[in-house]
């Protein structure tokens, strides 16, 4: 390790960034909020032909009417309920290619991807903010007097609304249901698994969006924690909010609600990962308390992991077994 602390210290890192006061109060708050909202959806066929699954697009009304989009692909001719997977996608990204959902739809899963608002898919952003705009999502809605306008509180809750549709549809077991993402993504699938005590596995690789202000000791300014840097050179250069701007984003950060998770988890970590830097990850997966299993790739960064997929298939395929 040249930038962050050694592996042994790592394994008993805390997490440097505050847990605001009220924080489980925001989120059963959050929760009651989102029990609300109706479960129904809109299906429209996609275009896409697959002789394994059926491939549509799916779309609800998420907490601040915010319509947000998904992929579904599950599989043709099912018999039975089978198991279920929501996927999260990367910074800035999108819920992808169909094809990519094909192999776990051929084998029996039912998938649904999301797109987080306002990104790179197809969901709407309509949270109106004070505050720039220019940098990131991390810092939207952070200028407002209440927590509940940041911008990922909704994404998180949007999480598990996906997770209750797909529990809901009639050939998904919910019972068998897993999440899965990368970066974001990866933060997503924790955060899911935590707020919706249903999930049974979740696999997380290098989460982002946690222990924000050790990503600012560390002087990570790159493209996935820029918008901290941003913030404080251009909206606050004296650093005169400093606490209370780090408290605020205590709120949305998943190593706080690490400890709810109850799924099983499996996490893959890149020691050399200077977007989502290791001890950032640790201060989440040391606080998780249901079974977990976390792979160490020392030479990797944020990058695709050689041979991680295959054993998040095998993770995931003990689902079919149940």
């Amino acid at each position: 390790m040249k930038f962050d602390m050694p592996l042994h210290q790592l394994k008993e890192y805390k997490g440097t960034n505050p847990k605001p006061k009220n924080f489980d109060e925001f989120w059963e708050k959050g929760l009651e909020e989102l029990s609300q909202q109706s479960l129904k959806y809109e299906l429209i066929s996609a275009n896409f032909n697959s002789r394994v699954a059926e491939c549509y697009h799916l779309y609800f009304t998420g907490v601040g009417g915010a319509r947000v989009h998904c992929q579904l692909v599950r599989p043709k001719n099912q018999v039975g309920q089978g198991p279920g997977l929501v996927w999260f996608h990367g910074y800035h990204g999108s819920s992808g290619d169909w094809v990519d959902k094909l192999g776990y739809a051929a084998e029996g899963f039912t998938v649904l991807a999301m797109d987080c608002r306002g990104q790179g898919g197809l969901s709407v952003d309509n949270n109106l903010v004070k505050g720039t705009t220019l940098k990131g999502h991390i810092i939207r809605g952070i200028e407002e007097d209440h927590p509940e306008k940041l911008y990922y509180r909704n994404v998180f809750l949007d999480t598990v609304h996906a997770a209750r549709i797909l529990c809901s549809m009639g050939n998904v077991d919910a019972d068998r249901v897993g999440v899965y993402g990368a970066s974001q993504g990866g933060a997503l699938a924790v955060v899911c698994s935590a707020l919706e005590p249903r999930i049974k596995k979740t696999a997380a690789v290098y989460p982002f969006l946690s222990d924000y202000k050790r990503v600012w000791e560390l002087d990570i300014a790159n493209s996935a924690y820029e918008e901290i840097h941003y913030y404080f050179k251009f909206i606050d250069p004296a650093h005169e909010r400093e606490e209370e701007i780090f408290n605020k984003l205590g709120y949305i950060d998943i190593q706080h609600l690490a400890d709810r998770v109850e799924s099983e988890v499996l996490w893959a970590i890149g020691m050399e990962d200077q977007i989502c830097p290791p001890s950032t990850q640790f201060a989440v997966y040391n606080k998780i308390r249901s079974p977990k299993r976390m792979m160490v790739f020392y030479e990797y960064g944020h990058e695709y992991v050689r041979t991680f997929g295959d054993k998040v298939h095998s993770f995931f395929s003990e689902l079919l077994d149940e």
